[in-house]
């Protein structure tokens, strides 16, 4: 399991600005929604490497709460269900790779206006 989260600095300004937009302050929480966000969608992230150059880092406890062992399961049966390794550092890798992008997707300006879009946009159904 991760010990440590490091972003991006690019994730981390388009954090700042889901804040803003959200009322949410606390990063751990947005990199939850972050997380689901891009799990829910069909095609895995694409692979590329992700700087580790910014001063927001959290422990892995952090993240997830009391739910941090649910959070790996998920992404675990993520990459089995993409045909991918369940081995702890092809499930961190995607784990690193879900979060940067759903933070983008969050942080599109047409996405996520306010906490109600946040919630919309979790209770929107996929085809």
């Amino acid at each position: 399991m991760i010990k440590q989260i490091k972003l991006s600095s690019q994730a981390r300004d388009k954090l700042i600005r889901i804040k803003s937009r959200t009322g949410i302050g606390q990063w751990n929480i947005l990199c939850r929604w972050a997380l689901v966000v891009s799990m829910k969608e069909a095609s895995p992230p694409t692979v590329v490497d992700i700087p580790a150059d910014s001063n927001v880092e959290m422990s892995w406890q952090v993240f997830g709460g009391e739910l941090n062992e649910l959070y790996w399961a998920l992404v675990k049966a993520r990459c089995f269900k993409d045909g991918l390794g369940t081995d702890e550092e092809t499930v961190a890798q995607q784990f690193r790779l879900h979060l940067h992008r759903g933070i983008g997707y969050l942080a599109t300006p047409s996405a996520i206006g306010n906490i109600g879009d946040l919630i919309n946009l979790a209770l929107e159904e996929k085809a």
